[in-house]
This record gives structure tokens, sequence and C-alpha cells, in this order.
């Protein structure tokens, strides 16, 4: 049905009919959901729109842009799409050529040099930096986002990583955390008396709903494992690793996947009074959850509780229909020391 309503608004685009053909691809989108969010759909609504802009007898500066702008969608989801990148490409040469810039707002570097736009960008920003510093703490504390003991996060989970038992596991985990790509991604998925998940570095920034991608759908390993294409990093997933002493229980952390040997970024840890055996593996099928730490201990607004108790907190925020936190908490930064993990996490 997808590829019925591509052809469609392909036909209609040749036909010269930008509007019907946007609205055949609307179409799609209420019709397959997020399968429609895919590079062919962008690139068919950058057509339609860049034909449509360039019909007109005065050319509509802002359907240029919205093109190139769904082009790019399309590449981000497909950056090896030719026709894509073939057709922005032709798309920017036009906007070139006309003295339309790919983006409404001012031209900031020219040449690798700062225009008069950069400059003035360059002034406001550094006296925006240094007003933040001095006054962050007042700040996060005026809007609730720091206890009186921290004056950067709420709660810290403080993690042990099983390095004998899964390497793979906890050396991507490390190699993430010290990159800091778990800055800022919140817990997506929340099911009290089971588990909290979270760790989506791809989709699952806070707040939840901001990135392109739903949040639960992305994340990759840190480290090339053979599995995936070795030139795109965000294609690379790790292979499970079972160990019959460490089994899921309250407080465990184990890697998230969509099937055997599809470990990314994504994590969970148990709840309290969860023990669930069936995520254990290997099973029936082969698969199972790689189990890579446990929480020993944590922090809460500057009091010591134990990490299955901090756990247990994150469990009890409020969620939707779907699991999915209203006001999720977030990781500030993890540090690393040795096979210790120091989560750091903003309540909000």
């Amino acid at each position: 049905g997808l590829k019925q309503a591509w052809d469609e608004a392909q036909s209609q685009i040749d036909e010269g009919e930008f509007d019907t053909a946007l609205e055949t691809l609307r179409g799609a989108w209420n019709d397959h959901g997020d399968a429609a969010n895919h590079a062919k759909t962008w690139r068919l609504v950058g057509d339609a729109k860049q034909d449509k802009a360039l019909a007109d007898e005065t050319v509509n500066r802002k359907l240029l842009r919205e093109a190139h702008n769904a082009y790019e969608k399309a590449l981000k989801i497909d950056p090896k799409n030719r026709e894509a990148r073939r057709h922005d490409n032709a798309l920017l040469t036009k906007m070139d050529g006309m003295g339309i810039r790919s983006s409404s707002l001012p031209k900031l570097v020219d040449d690798g040099t700062p225009t008069i736009y950069g400059m003035i960008a360059i002034v406001v920003v550094g006296m925006m930096l240094l007003t933040s510093i001095k006054y962050l703490p007042e700040i996060k504390h005026a809007l609730g986002l720091t206890s009186e003991d921290s004056t950067d996060w709420d709660a810290t989970l403080t993690i042990e990583l099983y390095s004998s038992a899964a390497p793979k596991a906890v050396d991507s985990f490390k190699a993430h955390a010290e990159e800091g790509r778990y800055t800022g991604i919140a817990f997506h998925r929340v099911i009290d008396g089971f588990m909290v998940q979270g760790g989506d570095i791809e989709c699952g920034e806070y707040p939840l709903g901001t990135s392109s991608c739903g949040a639960g759908t992305g994340g990759y390993s840190a480290i090339y494992y053979g599995q995936g294409s070795e030139g795109d990093m965000t294609s690379w997933t790790m292979p499970d690793e079972f160990d019959s002493s460490k089994r899921h229980a309250p407080g465990i952390l184990a890697m998230a996947n969509s099937g055997p040997n599809t470990g990314g970024s994504q994590f969970y840890f148990v709840d309290k009074d969860s023990t669930p055996s069936h995520l254990d593996g290997p099973n029936e099928q082969g698969g199972g959850h790689t189990v890579f730490g446990m929480a020993i201990s944590g922090t809460y607004l500057g009091s010591d509780i134990t990490g299955i108790d901090l756990i247990d907190k994150i469990s009890q925020v409020e969620t939707d229909a779907q699991d999915r936190p209203v006001s999720p908490p977030y990781i500030h930064s993890i540090d690393i020391e040795g096979d210790i993990a120091h989560m750091h996490l903003i309540f909000p």
C-alpha cells in the first residue's frame, strides 16, 4: 500500500499536480504510520515542493527551503539514498544561482570567515555563556532541577559492571558514557514493578518527542563487533553474552534488544520485586538479554539510598498508556571508574 502511494504521488508530480501529490503522501502517513517515515517519502515531498516552487511566476523561496529540508530528512534516514542526494544537490545549485539561502536565518560563516551576523552571534553567545555559568546553580535550583547538596543533578545511581561476564556490552557502555552520548538521554519506557528502560542515544533525548525518530527505536554499539556495516557506526550491533551466574533480579542492568545479537546502546534496570527470568538467555529460541551490571547504591536529593530504591523512584513516575513517562528522568552524565559507573540523573 505504501509503494502504491509512492507511485501515485510520483505520477501526480509528473503531471504537475503538486498539491495533490502532497495530499497523497499525507494520506500515506495516516494509513501506514511510522512505516511512511521513509527516505522515499521525504524525497517525494522534496520533489513536489521544489517543482511547485519553481512552477510559480515568482519563485517561492519558502517552498524551496522546505524542499531542501525534506531532502535532508530523507538523507538522515538513508545517507546512501542517491536520488535524494542528487535532487538536493541540484536544488542547492539552483538556489545558489538565484541568490537564495538554504536557510531563512542570516548566514553566519562565508568561506570559513564569520560574517557580520556571525561576529554578532559570537559576542551574544559568549555573553550568554558567561551569564549562564555564573547563575547556573541559582537557575537550576529555582527550576527544581537540583538538590541542596548538588548543583548539577538530583540523584546518582552507582553500578557495578560485569566486565568478565559481558565484556563486549560493558566496553560499549563505557565508550558511550565516556564519549558523552548518554548525556541528556531519557528513560523512555517505564513499567512499575517490572523495569525502567533508557539509553536510546539516537531518539531518546529529553524531552521525549523532540527527535525525528521515535524514542526506543534507535541506538547502536559503540564498538564494531563484526555486525553491521563497518563504515556506518549507526548500524553496529553486538553479540549476546550469557553467563549462567548472572541472571535477572531486582537491580540488574541488562541490554535491551530486538532479537538475538541486536544489542546497541539501550539498556534497562530491573525494578523492585521483579524477577523476570523469561528475559534470561539463552532461551529456547537462542535469544535472551545480556546481563552486564548491577545497581549497588544510590543518592537522591542529597540522601543515601539503595540502588534498587532509586530504580523504584524512576519506576513510579507518571506514564501514559504506552508506558512512556510524562516527565521522564534523564541522564545528566556518567562517570566511569574501572568497573564502577556513577550515573547522574535529573528528575524534572
